[in-house]
Order: structure tokens, then sequence, then C-alpha cells
């Protein structure tokens, strides 16, 4: 069995609904899906974006996995970064930082055409952000085929 393709992505915060409010502000849309707690707090939201309408979740840090309430304090963020195509890379860059946002990795030329930045939300989790052309290249493959 292989990887597919991208499917959901999740991220952690303490404060799930300002996270969604944040991203909501960000992506133009309001999350489709939204589940509260045992104490009624929201503990996830979800959003369907992207041309192929992929999930991004934000879940109550409570929930992270490995975390117990012990270790809950302030952390650098890790883990494993996943970009996402965008048309305009400067311009998103430019209105992720005027949000809140700050930068991981600048802006990165990769090559023929690829290239990179990153950001860490305001509730701590990496976001990446790319030019990329070969899914511009699936993407038209996909509406004209």
């Amino acid at each position: 069995m292989s990887l597919r393709g991208f499917s959901t992505i999740n991220f952690w915060a303490d404060d799930v609904a300002a996270a969604a409010a944040w991203y909501a502000e960000f992506l133009g849309i309001e999350p489709y899906f939204k589940r509260s707690g045992p104490d009624g707090e929201l503990a996830y939201a979800e959003f369907r974006i992207g041309d192929y309408q992929h999930e991004l979740g934000i879940i109550d840090s409570r929930y992270r996995p490995g975390q117990t309430v012990a270790d809950q304090g302030e952390s650098e963020p890790s883990g494993a970064v996943m970009y996402w195509h965008v048309d305009e890379l400067g311009d998103t860059m430019d209105r992720l930082l005027s949000m809140g946002a700050t930068e991981y990795e600048p802006i990165t030329v990769r090559g023929e055409g690829f290239v990179t930045a990153s950001v860490v939300d305001p509730f701590g989790n990496v976001l990446g952000v790319m030019t990329n052309p070969h899914y511009l290249e699936v993407l038209a493959g996909v509406k004209n085929g």
C-alpha cells in the first residue's frame, strides 16, 4: 500500500475557537464541521479547502498524541511540515505575517520552479506554503482529462 494523496492535516491549539476564527479569516470560509469536548468547549473544527477539498482540522491541545497534563507547557514547533500550493507565495506570506504568524522558514527557491516558505501560526503550528509546478501540472491534467 502506498500513500495516495493528501487527506487531512491536524493542527493543535489551546484555544480551538480562537484558532478556528483565525483560520476562517485567513481562508475566507467558516469551518464546515465543529465538535465540542466533554466540557462543552470547542474541541475540534474542520475546514475543507483547496482544489480537492483537503481537510484542515484544529484539535484541542489536550488531545495531542503523547501529551499529558504534566507536560502541556510551552514548546517549540516541531514535526513534519505539510506544504500547501499557493499561487502568490509572497502575497500569502505577507498576509500570514500581518495576521500574527511568525516566519519559520523564509521564502526559499528550491529550483525548477519549486519555492517554499513556512510560518508558525499564533497557536504554535508550522504552516508550509509553496509554489509547486508539479501540483499545477497534475491539476491541469485533472481539469482537462
